[in-house]
């Protein structure tokens, strides 16, 4: 038998995100809706992508804006009812969190969200050059283990991906509610050439910016004594 060769384009794919694919038992009818609406909501990466992001939606979308592990869905859901001439892109791989956001979908007749159930570095790859106007990263899976860090999205790899798909004067948000994250995802994006941190004042990122759809984990952390950071780097 021959020895398996690693692939270090494969295992950097894999570390850079990490979420339980499966977790409970879903209801028939979410069950229902992952099988027979994702489907349609679903991007095939693996086919060429187009030259314009904005043709991924029917009609076409004016800008695009992406955001990765979305839970469950609540922030994407308002997003794209707030900003219905928008096509937002969403990216999960826990089932769980899918079957809520196609549930959000059909319950408010949403028509600009797509979605992947995979890895958003494969997703990042795919998408056009300065295609993105803004991408979210809300309550991230902290990994806090030092062994695991590895395993963080916010990496200087990813940041490059990120930096190619983002226009110019685009946004990477970051919420989270780990002080270790944060301070990790500040030294990461304050190294490099392609973003500046927007904060001005200490309520820049104490605060969530104008708009902002707090999420089930925010309202849980908050009950838990736990405060988030709200940072926000503008693509130069």
């Amino acid at each position: 038998m021959s020895e398996r060769k690693s692939d270090p384009e494969r295992e950097d794919s894999e570390r850079a995100f990490f979420g339980r694919r499966k977790g409970h038992k879903l209801r028939q009818h979410q069950a229902e809706l992952v099988d027979h609406l994702l489907p349609h909501l679903s991007l095939d990466i693996a086919t060429a992508a187009p030259a314009n992001a904005g043709e991924i939606f029917d009609p076409a979308a004016d800008d695009v804006r992406l955001e990765i592990g979305f839970g469950g869905g609540e922030h994407l859901a308002a997003e794209a009812q707030s900003f219905p001439t928008t096509g937002f892109i969403g990216c999960e791989p826990y089932v769980n969190g899918m079957a809520k956001i196609l549930a959000q979908i059909e319950a408010g007749n949403i028509g600009n969200i797509r979605l992947l159930a995979g890895d958003a570095a494969e997703l990042l790859a795919w998408l056009p050059k300065a295609s993105l106007s803004r991408i979210d990263l809300i309550h991230p899976d902290p990994w806090p283990k030092r062994r695991h860090w590895k395993r963080r999205f916010v990496q200087d790899r990813t940041i490059v991906a990120m930096a190619r798909v983002l226009k110019a004067g685009g946004e990477f948000r970051f919420v989270c509610d780990i002080d270790d994250y944060c301070a990790w995802t500040l030294s990461h994006l304050s190294r490099s050439p392609d973003f500046q941190w927007l904060a001005e004042c200490a309520d820049d990122f104490r605060q969530p910016w104008a708009g902002y759809t707090m999420t089930r984990y925010g309202r849980k952390a908050a009950r838990e004594g736990r405060k988030a950071a709200y940072l926000r780097f503008r693509r130069s």
